[in-house]
């Protein structure tokens, strides 16, 4: 069994540096944070931040596709309810066209999970439903990136929430 484990993590070392020559822009682990406007229905506009993590692969050599998954706060709150925006979950996944080495276009859609708060801590509700989006990435750099995107979310049968967001990550 050591054996095994010791010809398999040798065939890893000795590969990893030719897959690193091969890898085509915007692909692998990634992760960043995000700011920007926030508006939900029926709530005054506020500022969402937030995190983010996904995984790029390539699909052609100008395609890639990928999961994502992000973390977020929002500080947009209705005062006539008392309520607040709180954390939004949401995962995705992700298709982009690579325009030059430094720029994807991309265009994404998932499921969202956005939590709602009360002036009464008994009184929150979570939403559910469809993001969707799309925005453009620019590398500036082997690993680190900057990006614009703009984000819809429709919940079910209780309304919508739109977002535009800028963000910094990395590329591992």
């Amino acid at each position: 069994m050591k054996t095994v484990i010791f010809a398999a993590a040798a065939a890893a070392a000795f590969s990893a540096p030719a897959f690193a020559q091969d890898a085509a822009p915007f692909t692998g682990p990634r992760a960043g944070v995000t700011v920007g406007y926030d508006s939900v229905e029926d709530f005054k506009d506020g500022v969402s931040y937030g995190v983010s993590a996904g995984y790029d692969v390539a699909l052609t050599p100008s395609i890639t596709f990928g999961p994502e998954v992000t973390l977020g706060d929002s500080t947009a709150d209705a005062d006539v309810v008392g309520a607040e925006v709180s954390r939004d979950l949401a995962a995705s996944v992700r298709l982009g066209y690579i325009l030059n080495p430094q720029v994807l276009l991309f265009g994404k859609v998932g499921y969202a999970n956005t939590r709602f708060e009360g002036s009464n801590t008994n009184n929150g509700a979570s939403l559910e439903g469809v993001r969707f989006g799309g925005g453009l990435e620019y590398a500036f750099n082997g690993n680190a990136y900057i990006s614009a995107e703009y984000q819809r979310t429709e919940y079910e049968n209780e309304g919508s929430r739109d977002a535009a967001v800028v963000g910094i990550g990395f590329r591992f």
